[in-house]
């Protein structure tokens, strides 16, 4: 029997945009591990597993629940040792704790970017559950947040700059071929990707050359999702 993934979707089952799961996904197809896709609203994550958490991603793997994609991505690295090493070594896995605190410190300015496209595709039971969350998070509407986006794509760019320094040296974070240090990176900027038709990043850039690589990886998975507002209504 195939693991199950349960990830995070809008109104249309084939959108899933959460960075977090798109994390896992590229985790799993660099392991080489078929998995069943179970697409999931956000007010249906509580009566996947409550032991297990409230968010997802959460991968069922035979007798194992695991939930949140860094201890995900451990799991698989660990349970699945004669498959690709997500990380190159123990080097590398501590090093990817440092790409997730780097991504960290930059979802401010993702969210500013597209927590209303997110909201927008999403179902009205979840539209009114992510509203409320995240209203009372932000302290202030999201439409205020994303207001004025266009003017904090710098903001991002400046951000990504040490991305882009490395990059223009070698093709992945990993060197020449992508560890999960890349697919965390990756992951946020798919987030936007998916939920916007919003342009973050600036085409020629090293950025850019690198995500359209992983988009192209693993037979096009990351292009193969529905994407855009339009997709919502599909």
């Amino acid at each position: 029997m195939k693991p199950i993934l349960y990830d995070l979707c809008g109104a249309n089952p084939e959108q899933r945009f959460s960075p977090y799961c798109w994390r896992t996904v590229y985790a799993l197809a660099h392991k080489g591990i078929e998995v069943e896709v179970r697409p999931t609203p956000f007010t249906k994550i509580k009566d996947i597993a409550p032991e297990a958490g409230k968010t997802v991603p959460i991968l069922v793997d035979g007798d194992k629940t695991i939930c949140d994609s860094t201890a995900i991505a451990a799991y698989l690295e660990d349970a699945y040792p004669d498959r690709p090493s997500l990380f190159g070594g123990e080097g590398g896995r501590a090093a990817s704790h440092f790409f997730e605190s780097y991504v960290i410190s930059m979802m401010p300015i993702f969210a500013s970017l597209v927590v209303k496209d997110v909201h927008d595709v999403l179902a009205p039971d979840d539209q009114a559950y992510f509203r409320t969350t995240r209203e009372q998070r932000f302290g202030k509407s999201l439409e205020e947040v994303q207001a004025g986006r266009e003017n904090r794509l710098g903001d991002l760019a400046k951000a990504l700059k040490p991305l882009e320094l490395m990059l223009a040296s070698q093709p992945f974070v990993g060197g020449e071929s992508p560890l999960y240090g890349d697919y965390v990176i990756f992951a946020a900027l798919q987030w936007g990707r998916v939920v916007s038709d919003i342009d973050l990043l600036e085409a020629g850039t090293p950025v850019h050359a690198w995500f359209e690589r992983l988009l192209d990886m693993y037979d096009g998975l990351g292009r193969k999702v529905a994407t855009g507002q339009a997709a919502a209504a599909a």
